[in-house]
């Protein structure tokens, strides 16, 4: 008994694979939200970051990176979300694009922990790390703009490695929005 992909014509084959592909877009085209959510966030905390190292004499101006914990939990929640209303399953590409950022995350986390061991010197190393999983995005999408935000978060971040440690809060804000926000909302209204 032949199996129904030995029945497949080369032209239903390809179908099968475009539709594949254009569900794959569809969801990490929704997945803007994402983009936008940490752009914005990153941008925010890094800017305030440099304006109380440069205009105060707060003592704790990292402080601010504690807005990450809600986003953190506003991602999770908004991705279990997208989830459950899915009734098809997750593609490869989609898989792939999942476990690329969460990699990202965990590694993230861990450089965040030990920093300490870098003499908090992190950012241009968090900022050159965001280019692989925008990248990876940008080449499932086929989404240029991803792609050049991927090459923007990597040299910006080697550049942050050249100046002084306030300096690299502003290239890192600057790479966040060339990386994340403008891919971002041109990724939201493409979807459209």
């Amino acid at each position: 008994m032949k199996t129904q992909a030995e029945n497949l014509s080369a032209q239903q084959s390809l179908d099968i694979i475009t539709t594949m592909i254009e569900q794959a877009k569809g969801t990490v085209q929704k997945n803007s939200f994402f983009f936008l959510l940490w752009g914005w966030v990153v941008v925010l905390a890094n800017l305030s970051v440099y304006g109380l190292s440069r205009f105060t004499d707060y003592p704790h101006p990292y402080i601010v990176w504690l807005i990450t914990i809600p986003a953190a939990i506003a991602s999770m929640v908004y991705g279990m979300r997208m989830r459950t209303t899915q009734a098809r399953a997750a593609t490869h590409l989609e898989r792939i694009s999942m476990y690329t950022w969460i990699g990202f995350g965990l590694t993230c986390f861990t450089i965040v922990l030990f920093g300490y061991k870098i003499d908090w010197q992190i950012n241009p190393v968090i900022t050159i790390m965001c280019a692989t999983p925008t990248f990876v995005s940008g080449v499932i999408l086929r989404f240029k703009p991803l792609i050049i935000g991927a090459a923007a978060l990597w040299l910006l971040g080697i550049a942050s490695f050249l100046v002084s440690f306030e300096l690299q809060h502003l290239l890192a804000a600057l790479a966040v929005t060339l990386g994340y926000l403008i891919p971002g909302y041109m990724l939201r209204s493409h979807k459209r």
